[in-house]
């Protein structure tokens, strides 16, 4: 056995011995798999259908259309491009389908639950473009009104909304009317809810934004990769452009193989009964965790994550990460609204029902890990506890196989 096969079963097992609880994972089925795999790595294809720069390109061709066509019908939109390598990528093509070097954007900040490429200043974004940020209130939630009021003030050129660590609905249209107030171009970034929109258990940006991003490995549980789309036909062209030749060469006709497969399999009725249950675990999580004293960012949740302030339990987002992994219980470390902690340490935890939802999980299983959660943070240096916990977490997901998926 190669070194590269024995360490590719060493993290399946990993897999399937974690309770993975962070939002921005998921697990995609066997199927789409096999495509990521399959013998369309080995194909070249710079371009677009029809018109490529290397010959061969008839069966990919038929590949990247039937992609974009059940794109179409998912999100009911009128342009979409799915070469883009990742969310990040895809983000970038969309900036510079709108806006020139050094344009004024407006995006949700890193600690309020923003994302690196919505304007941070380490980022691409925020040292290609003038980056201006808006945050939320006390609670949590989304201050439109002040937003716009930010906006007013600052004339950005682009509205960014969306967000990596945000529990709550946006509101896209009260999005498009502020950006019509300082004639702005509007970019919605679905990373996360993806899964949602395409059910219609969130409201979708597609009517109301000028270009919408999205990864389809969150919610969508599909294969690692990016999204753009638009309903302005003008604006698809310019994406085309920026994409290739722009920023990206060849496209990954394999990965682009797993994402049409992926958009199938959330045109069916059962995507929607799992998302329903995606949502139903949070909720039942968000409950589980108040009714232990944790205290959550604007009290619960709309959607598929919860962030927990861990103030009130006297440890940081670091120190309790590294105590769920110990248990095999596996969230990320998240910053809070006015985090007084650095990015590094946090104040908060972000977690996620995505891929335990995908692997089976229901409220009874959610109660069982809310519980591990609870006791294991309330008492950080039992090791006795953490021994047991873990080995009862091993146990447990053995009724629920990774490779069955």
């Amino acid at each position: 056995m190669s070194k590269i096969k024995e360490l590719i079963e060493k993290e399946k097992i990993r897999q399937q011995e974690t309770v993975e609880m962070i939002a921005s994972e998921n697990i995609c089925s066997k199927e789409i798999r096999e495509a990521c795999g399959s013998v369309l790595t080995n194909k070249y294809a710079e371009g677009y259908p029809g018109k490529r720069y290397y010959s061969g390109c008839e069966v990919v061709d038929e590949i990247e259309d039937y992609a974009r066509e059940k794109a179409k019908e998912l999100f009911k939109c009128k342009y979409v491009n799915v070469q883009p390598h990742s969310g990040s990528s895809a983000n970038l093509i969309a900036y510079f389908s709108l806006l020139e070097k050094g344009d004024k954007i407006l995006g949700m900040s890193l600690d309020s639950g923003g994302h690196l490429t919505h304007g941070f200043k380490l980022n691409f974004s925020g040292r290609i473009f003038e980056s201006h940020s808006y945050g939320t209130d006390e609670n949590g939630y989304l201050d439109y009104d002040e937003i716009e009021k930010l906006a007013r003030e600052i004339k950005p050129k682009m509205i960014v909304c969306g967000a990596s660590a945000y529990p709550r609905k946006i509101d896209f249209k009260r999005f498009r009317e502020l950006a019509d107030s300082v004639d702005a171009y509007l970019m919605a970034d679905m990373a996360h809810i993806a899964g949602l929109v395409a059910t219609n258990l969130h409201q979708s940006p597609l009517p109301y934004a000028d270009i919408v991003t999205s990864t389809t490995h969150k919610t969508l549980r599909g294969p690692r990769g990016g999204l753009i789309l638009t309903d302005n036909e003008e604006i698809g062209e310019k994406i085309n452009k920026n994409n290739f030749p722009g920023f990206q060469g060849g496209p990954l006709e394999h990965i682009i193989a797993g994402k049409a497969i992926c958009f199938e399999e959330a045109l069916k009725p059962e995507f929607k009964i799992y998302q329903e249950q995606v949502l139903k675990n949070s909720k039942t999580l968000a409950q589980e965790l108040q009714n232990y004293g944790f205290k959550l960012v604007t009290d619960g949740t709309d959607n598929h994550l919860v962030l927990v302030d861990l103030r009130t339990k006297n440890i940081s987002g670091k120190k309790a990460q590294n105590i769920l992994e110990e248990i095999n219980i596996s969230v990320n470390k998240n910053g809070i609204p006015l985090d007084p902690k650095p990015p590094t340490i946090t104040s908060g935890i972000r977690i996620g029902t995505p891929a335990i939802t995908t692997r089976g999980f229901k409220e009874e299983q959610i109660r069982v890990i809310a519980d591990y959660i609870n006791q294991v943070i309330s008492e950080p240096d039992n090791q006795e506890l953490k021994t047991n916990f873990k080995q009862k977490v091993i146990e447990m997901l053995k009724d629920y196989p990774v490779d069955k998926i």
